[in-house]
């Protein structure tokens, strides 16, 4: 039989992070634990406000499965007991940590991958000025790849300042939906001209439909508009990339299919991540190998991750001690 427990962890963030909707100053995260009474898995979700979550709300949600747990509910049962979110993703996540810990055998094996291996990771420069920015940018311009938030009045100027301050990094942004179809189309030849090579969620998801009518200079991908393998079908023709993030697709599990059924209709793949700590980041991992863009760089803008904690150097990314998770 197995137990649950479940609870809220925060984390404080290095510094304020500002994206178009608003700014934070912790990382708010909620672990499920599922225990046998000899070995006990974890996982962590990110609630996120803008799909209608909330801790108080995800805890509920994984509470209200005591009992099922109680009288055998698996991993394969919670994929249609729970929707899509955060809180099946902590849920999910903690069943594979479970299963590898019982069996001696890392998730990765379990899950029919090969051994996974370091990948680069984006580093995010959330929204400010653009003297900010620039200086953000000339503090990480040793990184190979950043990620700018933007979204607002004045993201040229931003655009121009980073790039100064950064001109040998790679650069990808991230509008979070703050742009419309005017505002893309005026931006894109500055995202060319300055070698921006990718743009996230440019318009909002719910008036993503212009993306299939204007040329796309430059790759074009989903986030707010692709949750699950059930989003697929309506990204064809606006999108050319997909974001995967656990907390959107409910865990590793779902993650994991959306990955290949995504590959196989001809999108690029790019793995991202909400602000949390490395436990967030390690079954990320997994999905994140060979992914064309890698954005799990949570635990680096916490003022302080768990321990242990993932590795992070050169390299980039490292995969995760069985002693954090999988």
């Amino acid at each position: 039989m197995l137990r649950l427990s479940v609870e809220e962890q925060v984390f404080p963030l290095a510094e304020v992070f500002t994206i178009s909707r608003g700014s934070r100053t912790d990382a708010r995260v909620v672990v499920a634990t599922l225990s046998d009474g000899v070995h006990a898995g974890r996982g962590e979700c990110v609630p996120y406000a803008h799909y209608g979550e909330s801790v108080a709300s995800v805890i509920a949600q994984i509470e209200s499965l005591q009992d099922e747990l109680a009288h055998g509910l698996d991993r394969e049962a919670l994929q249609a007991r729970l929707p899509a979110g955060a809180a099946r993703n902590a849920v999910d996540c903690a069943f594979w940590d479970l299963e590898a810990k019982r069996s001696g055998t890392p998730v990765w094996q379990l899950a029919g991958l090969s051994a996974p291996v370091a990948e680069i990771t984006a580093f995010t420069l959330s929204l400010d000025s653009p003297a900010v920015m620039r200086d953000k940018a000339r503090r990480h311009a040793a990184r190979p790849l950043l990620k700018l938030k933007l979204g607002g009045e004045g993201d040229i100027e931003r655009l121009r300042a980073v790039r100064e301050g950064a001109p040998d990094s790679r650069i990808i942004v991230d509008a979070n939906e703050g742009w419309d179809r005017e505002a893309y189309q005026r931006l894109a030849p500055a995202l060319l001209e300055l070698g921006i090579e990718m743009v996230e969620q440019p318009l909002p998801a719910a008036d993503d439909a212009a993306l299939a009518e204007i040329e796309r200079p430059l790759p074009v991908c989903a986030d707010e508009a692709c949750h699950d393998r059930s989003s697929l079908a309506a990204l064809a023709g606006r999108y050319d990339m997909i974001n995967i993030k656990l907390d959107k697709t409910g865990g590793l599990t779902e993650a994991l299919a959306l990955k290949r059924e995504a590959q196989a209709l001809g999108f690029e793949v790019m793995v991202g991540c909400m602000v949390g700590s490395s436990l967030s980041m390690a079954p990320a991992l997994l999905v994140a190998q060979g992914a064309a863009v890698v954005d799990l760089d949570g635990p680096l803008l916490l003022a302080r991750d768990r321990e242990p904690g993932m590795r992070f150097d050169a390299a980039g990314i490292h995969p995760a001690s069985p002693r954090l998770w999988g």
